[in-house]
């Protein structure tokens, strides 16, 4: 396939310009901001997210991607927007994310590794500023006290061996302890994804806390002068990445923060840019609705101005029989009662979707060869008495031709009149108050407790007037609960939060509960080991 004619299907897909299409090698591209600032279109936003995620898988991105080629099928014109990939999921458990079977975007092996630059140059930016920041205490010409600095260095790999470190024990160094995060923990990562031009992005770097003085006052990165040298690197990879499904669905694929230790979503120019292009555009949130959607909600739009105008919530057999106790090697075997009592984890997501008075569609991710019609039946007799909508989709096996029911009772569902969109909390009330509505309201949990560490990190954050930001709760995706081994609908627990972190650029407040951490380690035998290469550089083994 040549430049052009890429660059024409597109620009035939999307309704852009060719001018604003710059390919990357054959069959990617990105997309100059300034055919955003050309366009004034905008079409319905509809929301995927999941279930609590299990080990046997939700396939979220999938259906995702899977709806949007269903929607084109029934001839809506849609464009996805969806997260890139982290190399750390992709080498180490999880594996890509580009969706798979029959609803996958292309080209895969590139949109999982390294994608267009973008992760490099925010790991680069990110860690120019680490730099600068060390040498500024070499030179003593910084209010920051050496021993509070809050900013980290990052890489997009998971290394448990760097979490922890000491730098500047060369001769000419300040030691001091500090640590590597993984680069979708970056707050430059949750800067680049909430900004909406060059401009805003400068902003929230210019406002992002980079540690403290001996005194407890806020120390920001454009006290360090380098704000425009991080932009430099940074000023390619804002253009957002445009690519397609297999089926030929245009989709913007751009950022990529995780939902557990940051807000979860793609940058808010890839999901304006899929509204400017398309009449729906489908995009989807980390992990399951208690994270990644509650934080699309509460985050991203509070910031952005942006607001669903239908939510999917993704379930699959397999996930419910797992809430209902069964163990992973026995999902091949049929056990309606086991899905019946893993329904209380759907009822959970579904009861929060609501709150935020948008039409909810629930789609069954199917696994053709091995669920049954009567543990299908028990999902849609939950979905009737709640009095939601339920298809099940048929996407990895079929395509778009699996999710044309899916399409069809979501785009019934989209209202030309919503009702107003509302956050869950205001910024008016006290932090506590806050996070003690997403407790009770997303998690069910009685309440929020707050160790003694987390309330002197509170008071910090209040005494420098870095507390009027929405909540981002950092937990386990693995539970509703901050218990990782709690599954189901957990009951009676509180939230217990151990300590703050500050992402003022980034415009939120972060929560850590439980033992969340911002650099995950590899397993025994990680994903990489499974990946070849020929010696044409065709590459198989990589998952998902």
């Amino acid at each position: 396939m040549a430049h052009t004619s890429f660059t024409a299907q597109m620009a035939a897909a999307t309704g852009l310009d060719e001018q604003y299409i710059i390919p990357y090698g054959l069959d990617k591209a990105k997309v100059s901001l300034k055919a955003l600032k050309s366009s004034d279109k905008r079409g319905k936003l509809i929301l995927v997210s999941a279930l609590t995620p299990t080990p046997a898988g939700e396939g979220k991105t999938t259906v995702s991607i899977g709806l949007a080629q269903g929607m084109k099928a029934i001839g809506k014109k849609v464009c996805l927007a969806l997260r890139e990939p982290s190399m750390g999921p992709v080498f180490g458990r999880k594996g890509g994310a580009t969706g798979g079977g029959a609803s996958s975007i292309i080209p895969g092996e590139s949109i999982n590794l390294c994608f267009n630059g973008d992760f490099p140059a925010i790991t680069n930016a990110n860690n120019l500023l680490a730099a600068v920041i060390d040498n500024a205490l070499f030179y003593k010409t910084t209010r920051l006290d050496q021993n509070k600095v809050t900013w980290k260095r990052v890489m997009d790999m998971n290394d448990r061996s760097l979490r922890n470190i000491v730098v500047g024990l060369n001769r000419n160094g300040v030691p001091r302890e500090e640590g590597f995060n993984i680069t979708p923990a970056s707050e430059i990562m949750a800067c680049f994804c909430l900004a909406e031009d060059m401009e805003d992005l400068r902003r929230r770097i210019d406002n992002i806390v980079i540690g403290f003085t001996a005194e407890d006052e806020a120390v920001y990165a454009r006290e360090l002068g380098v704000t425009d040298a991080l932009l430099a690197i940074l000023r390619e990879a804002i253009n957002p990445n445009l690519v397609q499904s297999l089926e030929g669905v245009p989709a913007f694929v751009h950022g990529g923060p995780f939902a557990n230790i940051a807000h979860g979503c793609n940058s808010v120019i890839a999901t304006k840019m899929a509204l400017a292009c398309a009449d729906y555009a489908v995009t989807e949130a980390g992990f399951a609705f208690d994270l990644g959607a509650e934080k699309f909600l509460d985050i991203k739009c509070r910031q952005s101005g942006l607001s669903p105008d239908a939510i999917v919530i993704v379930a699959t057999i397999r996930a419910l029989k797992m809430h209902g106790g069964v163990a992973k090697t026995e999902l091949e075997t049929p056990n309606a009662e086991a899905v019946r009592r893993g329904l209380d984890n759907l009822a959970a997501h579904i009861e929060s979707a609501k709150l935020y008075k948008r039409p909810v569609t629930v789609a069954i991710n199917l696994f053709a060869a091995s669920d049954t019609e009567e543990e299908i039946a028990a999902v849609k007799e939950l979905c009737a008495a709640m009095d939601v909508r339920c298809a099940v989709a048929d996407v990895f096996g079929k395509g778009g031709a699996g999710a044309t029911e899916l399409a069809q009772l979501v785009t019934d569902s989209i209202s030309d009149s919503p009702a107003p969109f509302e956050c869950l909390y205001s910024l008016d009330i006290p932090v506590e108050e806050r996070m003690s509505a997403i407790a009770r309201n997303i998690y069910g949990a009685d309440g929020v407790v707050l160790t003694k560490a987390a309330q002197k990190k509170l008071a910090l954050m209040e005494k420098n007037g870095l507390t009027n930001l929405p909540v981002c709760m950092a937990k386990t995706q693995n539970s509703l609960s901050d218990n990782a081994t709690l599954t189901g609908r957990p009951k009676g627990f509180t939230i217990t939060v151990r300590d703050f972190e500050i992402a003022n650029g980034a415009g939120f407040l972060v929560a850590l509960c439980g033992d969340i951490l911002r650099m995950p380690a590899l397993p025994k035998v990680p994903a990489a080991c499974a990946i070849r290469v020929d010696a044409d550089g065709n590459i198989s083994g990589m998952k998902g």
